[in-house]
């Protein structure tokens, strides 16, 4: 098993994507901790760093928590707080909880910390918000951490995605959204929640240990690199 005895958290592991990454990690012999926000509001730094100290060790963290994006309307339309909240939501979120896990993972034979989301260029003919946004200041966070705590023997990477179907809230106009996300990418196909959890898996492996400062990309080729 890759990740046989390594002690994994997850914040917003109640979500889809955090449940599937979760069962990912414990099929691989992983302990997975998913604090929900009841037990560990996440935008609280103190509540964040108790939760991390009260861990047996961390040798995976991965902020899966959603940044309560406004989309649907055009920038130009939008009110001020709509696009703000999103990135400050993203950057306080990941910053607390990848300073906790760091802290831990200095004192301990080095970890990984992981990222969701990317940078990516905006897609025609869809408004967003913020979304772009709030990834590339995650993704500048997670260069600048690579940096600081490679001496640490600590990663840093993120997932790169563009979208996946089976994360979507029953919704009108859900089927045209899921066919968009397959019509978008090279493959014909968007990531499942397991590609998610395949790649979430060997990232945080030993496998991916020569791994850092970098994403790994399971667009399906709806990015580039």
């Amino acid at each position: 098993m890759l990740l046989a005895d390594k002690h994994a958290v997850i914040y917003g592991g109640g979500g889809a994507i955090g449940s599937g990454v979760a069962a990912a990690f414990e099929r691989e012999g992983a302990f997975v901790y998913c604090p929900s926000r009841a037990e560990v509001d996440a935008l609280d730094a103190e509540a964040v760093e108790a939760h991390a100290r009260s861990l047996p060790r961390i040798d995976i963290s991965f902020n899966l928590i959603s940044h309560d994006v406004v989309q649907g309307t055009p920038i130009v339309e939008m009110d001020v707080e709509d696009y703000v909240r999103p990135v400050a939501i993203g950057v306080r979120t990941n910053f607390i909880t990848a300073r906790a896990a760091a802290r831990r993972m200095i004192s301990q034979d080095g970890g990984v910390i992981l990222f969701f989301g990317g940078e990516g260029d905006p897609p025609r003919g869809y408004t967003l918000g913020a979304l772009q946004t709030g990834f590339h200041a995650i993704e500048a966070m997670r260069r600048q951490l690579a940096v600081e705590l490679a001496p640490h023997a600590i990663r840093t990477v993120t997932l790169r995605t563009s979208g996946i179907a089976e994360s979507l809230p029953e919704m009108a106009g859900r089927e045209e959204i899921v066919k968009s996300l397959d019509a978008s990418t090279l493959t014909g196909r968007a990531a499942s929640l397991a590609d998610v959890g395949h790649a979430a898996v060997f990232a945080a492996s030993d496998r991916a240990r020569s791994m850092t400062a970098a994403t790994i990309n399971i667009t399906g080729g709806a990015l580039f690199d």
